[in-house]
């Protein structure tokens, strides 16, 4: 795939994960040197990932404010945001910010190489958004083809919203039991 640095061609290796396959495990840490893996996600909720090129330029600070605040009023999505920086780089910008939602960081770029989103020449992820339905399958994904514009917000959460909605039908058809009809012949 080929994205571009304003305007500068750059490639990003590899084949992306596509809508429909299941999200590739990968085991990051946090802040508090917690590690995540995908199967932490896994607890019935829909899951965004926010994938920043670096934590520490306009347009990554945009999109992680953008989904924090959104984690903040959407508490049956799980939300992650993903970079190569190194923790202490995330933990500086994070209390700047006032940001406490998950923060992963990838400086080895295990994450980065197995989602195929690393881009050699500029030691950095393609900016990208997924969404995982509650069994960890990509259900949305936008790669951002210039890595200076904001992903599309709206689409990435519409489509964690419609899973909520997916899930609670699912939930509510179980809890209505079936009373047999009674007819009366008089």
């Amino acid at each position: 795939m080929i994205i571009t640095r304003k305007g500068e061609e750059l490639e990003v290796p590899g084949q992306q994960p596509a809508v429909g396959e299941k999200a590739a495990s990968f085991s990051l840490k946090d802040l508090q040197d917690r590690t995540y893996n995908l199967e932490d996600f896994d607890n019935g909720k829909p899951t965004i990932l926010s994938v920043v090129p670096d934590i520490n330029t306009r347009v990554c600070a945009l999109q992680t404010k953008r989904f924090n605040q959104e984690a903040s009023q959407l508490e049956d999505v799980n939300f992650a945001t993903i970079s190569n920086n190194t923790k202490e780089d995330q933990a500086k910008w994070c209390g700047q910010e006032g940001v406490d939602m998950i923060m992963l960081h990838d400086p080895e770029n295990t994450f980065g190489k197995t989602y195929n989103l690393y881009i050699p020449e500029a030691d950095k992820f393609t900016r990208s958004i997924f969404v995982l339905d509650q069994n960890g399958t990509i259900t949305y994904e936008e790669f951002v083809p210039e890595m200076s514009d904001e992903p599309d917000y709206q689409k990435a959460l519409k489509e964690a919203k419609t899973l909520l909605s997916v899930k609670f039908i699912e939930v509510s058809s179980r809890r209505i039991k079936k009373k047999p009809l009674l007819y009366s012949l008089g």
